[in-house]
């Protein structure tokens, strides 16, 4: 459930009571005339489960309200209410798989941002990743693909891409392309520094590494692997469940290749960076296009559920 708080102009506030009055999923509405200050308008409060809310909010912008007025909405946590418990039963869908797109698309807006934390974590996961090739440290890749942050612009790719949003998909694949680049660039400097120190050396890249050697060795089934990690990805963002363990899934295809081409170009083994290259172009391909396609089933069944007819609201 949402909680959400909108100020409306005067002259629309009737309009946005009404709109919220019909709405059998909406509850606990409630009216303070005049109280918004800034901008000037009504306050209105009240409750919209998940299966509802996409609804409510694109109706609330068709009135104007975000222009000339302002929606705030917040997740509800815990609700103990009769009333909230009839509007979920008479809301159509579910609420575990509803999606509410103009939260998807704030959320993931927020990711396009190319940040100087964001490329630290891409930087110390590749890093980390990178010793863990050499020393065939499972544990280590493990480690890098809790770090690596890269889930957030893919994530933000597929929306942007759904949503025909030149700017955001700029943007996210500029965080992805300089992000990655940095990366690698700050992986074979650390590598080459490792090996001054003598804590590593060429020979482990060409030994025999069972445990890590998959990496880059593209195949089908690094496609298939990239396809699910899309569509599990896509389900935790607009479900928001597990997203920070489904976000190690999506690492788990990335940022392992990534450190495997830059360890292998710092020792010159450009067969196995080439390898590692295209393993990482395949599963970044294969991750936004189901994640893509993931968004567009989910959209076209909740304009089925929105196309049947809406059930009054019983008080």
């Amino acid at each position: 459930m949402l909680h959400l708080r909108v100020i409306a102009p005067v002259d629309r506030s009737t309009e946005v009571v009404e709109l919220l009055s019909a709405e059998a999923g909406v509850t606990h509405l409630a009216v303070l005339p005049g109280a918004a200050r800034q901008p000037p308008g009504d306050l209105i409060l009240c409750d919209v489960v998940r299966e509802s809310a996409d609804r409510v909010l694109r109706e609330l912008r068709q009135l104007g309200v975000d222009t000339s007025g302002g929606i705030a909405a917040d997740d509800v946590e815990l609700t103990i209410s009769a009333a909230a418990d009839r509007a979920a039963e008479e809301a159509p869908g579910s609420g575990a798989d509803a999606v509410v797109w103009d939260e998807i698309a704030a959320k993931t807006g927020e990711q396009t941002e190319l940040s100087g934390t964001y490329l630290v974590l891409i930087v110390v996961a590749t890093m980390i990743a990178g010793i863990g090739v050499l020393l065939d440290q499972p544990i280590l890749i493990v480690g890098a693909m809790v770090v690596g942050p890269e889930f957030g612009p893919l994530a933000a790719l597929c929306v942007a891409l759904l949503r025909r949003q030149l700017g955001a998909i700029g943007r996210s694949v500029q965080a992805l392309v300089v992000g990655f680049l940095a990366a690698m660039v700050a992986t074979v400097l650390s590598t080459w520094a490792l090996t001054a120190a003598g804590l590593v050396s060429r020979e482990m890249l060409l030994a025999e590494r069972p445990l890590t050697d998959f990496i880059w060795r593209p195949d089908a089934l690094s496609w298939v692997v990239g396809l699910l990690a899309g569509v599990a990805g896509m389900l935790s963002l607009t479900s928001k469940k597990s997203g920070s363990l489904v976000g190690v899934l999506i690492s788990v295809t990335t940022v392992p290749a990534a450190a495997n081409v830059a360890v292998a170009a710092a020792y010159g083994a450009w067969d196995e960076a080439g390898g590692s290259a295209l393993q990482l172009v395949i599963n970044l391909a294969a991750i936004v296009l189901a994640g893509l396609l993931t968004l567009v089933v989910q959209q076209v069944w909740w304009w089925g559920l929105a196309r049947r007819p809406r059930r009054p609201a019983t008080g």
